[in-house]
């Protein structure tokens, strides 16, 4: 997918209006300046950031529930990807987890520049967030291997969550590992921006013999 390709599937699939293309270009513009001072994405992708980061992100939304109500919880967001173009191009009210200072402090102005009121960060590790309690959507983009990152984030799920995970070539691997050990309601769907990557879809997702 070229860059001209990725904001003209961005058009059509979300009919994006003149103020939400300016919350994007606005945030493409910042991402790539702060990631000469520090490393948000990998730089060889700096010149593909529309497809391999804002798509690549922007995709999930069409596997979420349409009526956007609840908690959109994003884990190890970074600069925001998926989290942050979540909530530029949707109402979901999205949870920013991130635990690197840097980090933080980018989503956090990202959120008032944007003036983004349906965006928060919450920063801190995943672990130290307190007792679960459900959302409707948890995200992780490159956060932890599969089986890892289900036993951290379960309890933040119920079996209305929608679990959307954006996966490399290995993605069916991954699932089988975890099988003997949980259980859930999965499909894997391709990714538009590449041939070899996935979007891991979940729910009812929990530990074998819990119910």
């Amino acid at each position: 997918m070229t860059e001209e390709e990725a904001r003209a599937w961005l058009k059509d699939r979300f009919d994006v209006p003149r103020e939400t293309w300016e919350r994007l270009d606005a945030f493409v513009a910042r991402l790539l300046e702060e990631n000469q001072q520090q490393n948000l994405i990998a730089a060889s992708t700096a010149e593909h950031v529309w497809a391999r980061h804002i798509v690549d992100s922007a995709q999930l939304l069409l596997y979420a529930p349409r009526d956007a109500s609840g908690e959109w919880l994003d884990l190890g967001s970074g600069p925001g990807l998926p989290g942050l173009v979540v909530a530029i191009l949707s109402d979901w009210q999205v949870s920013l987890v991130e635990s690197r200072r840097g980090r933080i402090a980018f989503l956090l102005e990202q959120i008032e520049r944007l003036a983004l009121t349906n965006a928060e960060v919450r920063g801190r590790r995943l672990e130290a967030l307190g007792n679960g309690v459900p959302v409707s959507v948890i995200s992780a983009r490159a956060f932890a291997p599969l089986g890892r990152l289900l036993e951290k984030a379960v309890r933040f799920s119920d079996d209305r969550t929608i679990w959307l995970l954006p996966k490399g070539k290995n993605c069916q691997n991954e699932l089988e590992q975890v099988r003997p050990a949980w259980q859930g309601v999965f499909h894997v769907e391709q990714s538009v921006t590449d041939p070899e990557s996935a979007i891991l879809v979940g729910r009812s997702v929990r530990k074998r013999g819990k119910r």
